[in-house]
């Protein structure tokens, strides 16, 4: 996916040397292997520095909320996808939004690549021909990509841009035969007290950051629930009482709206696979409103709608 690093620049010097827009939020090259940052071009020259590889995976929806300018936004298929709930529930117009529209290949899991450096560090990482090559001090590493992508890359069924005002690159088949919620069905399947132990002990090492809150781009509220005084909903502490309940809340809060992006796990530093809240809810809403989030800005969001033949057993 490098190759679509020169579409980009050239994209984002076009658009602002036109005036066509007054910012392109994109990334550039992190200062150490698997690490882009995000970053803001306001001038032709600063388009230079944008950059794509497989370590793009922060959700960049997240930088566009309540803006006012003209933003140019660099977007892979789950991107796009926030981007529609973003215009759906009207944190930004539409037509202040033009979208640099990547087709996507899945990326990188820097914890996977790490176990297999096994402590070596890495001082350059390239990709090429579906695999990547990890250079540094005493290792050189030849990695298949596809067995290094993050667990929700993995199983993406939408790897284009559902909205786009210009690909940077060809569209890119997608995945048809995987199983999206298999894991989801084994925690189903469990009986009521292993389930409960399952979740307790999923979120046993949680420090309560918020690192996956602030990485969500569907988490926009100008004041969390768990920040609020009056009332406070929940404690502040890593009481495991307190801790259950900003999960479960957040993930309710999620519900129809989750694109399953994965900055969420991306972004912890704990490595709680906090997917398996927000999935079991992806996974509920599909199967009764027959909704995925973000695919259309012509369908309100399942929560955001009613419909005579929803399904109504809940009133019982």
């Amino acid at each position: 996916m490098q190759a679509y690093t020169q579409k980009i620049r050239e994209a984002a010097r076009r658009l602002l040397s036109e005036k066509k827009v007054d910012v392109v939020i994109g990334f550039r090259k992190g200062t150490i292997p698997f690490m882009n940052e995000p970053f803001l071009a306001r001038n032709a020259e600063q388009a230079a520095q944008l950059y794509w590889d497989g370590n793009c995976g922060i959700n960049l929806a997240n930088y566009v909320t309540k803006r006012t300018d003209r933003v140019a936004v660099v977007a892979k298929g789950c991107d796009t996808r926030n981007l529609v709930t973003h215009i759906l529930e009207n944190q930004i117009p539409r037509e202040n939004l033009y979208i640099l529209g990547v087709p996507c290949k899945g990326m990188l899991d820097k914890r996977r690549i790490a176990a297999e450096l096994n402590g070596r560090e890495a001082n350059d990482v390239e990709e090429s021909d579906g695999k990547v090559l990890v250079k540094g001090r005493g290792v050189e590493l030849t990695l298949d990509r596809g067995e290094y992508l993050q667990d929700n890359c993995s199983i993406c069924i939408h790897r284009n841009p559902v909205l786009y005002d210009e690909l940077v690159g060809e569209l890119v088949e997608e995945q048809t035969n995987v199983d999206r919620y298999a894991d989801v069905r084994r925690v189903e399947a469990m009986d009521p007290g292993e389930r409960w132990q399952y979740f307790e002990d999923l979120i046993s090492t949680c420090v309560r950051c918020y690192a996956c809150r602030n990485a969500c781009p569907a988490c926009y509220c100008p004041t969390c629930f768990v920040d609020e005084s009056r009332p406070q909903w929940v404690g502040k502490t890593i009481d495991p009482t307190d801790t259950r309940t900003f999960h479960f809340l957040r993930a309710y809060h999620l519900a129809g709206r989750c694109t399953d992006c994965g900055s969420c796990e991306r972004a912890c530093p704990m490595g709680i696979k906090v997917r398996q809240f927000t999935k079991k809810l992806e996974k509920d809403v599909k199967e009764l409103f027959g909704y995925e989030a973000g695919l259309s800005l012509d369908q309100r969001p399942a929560l955001d709608a009613f419909q005579p033949d929803d399904p109504q057993a809940f009133i019982k």
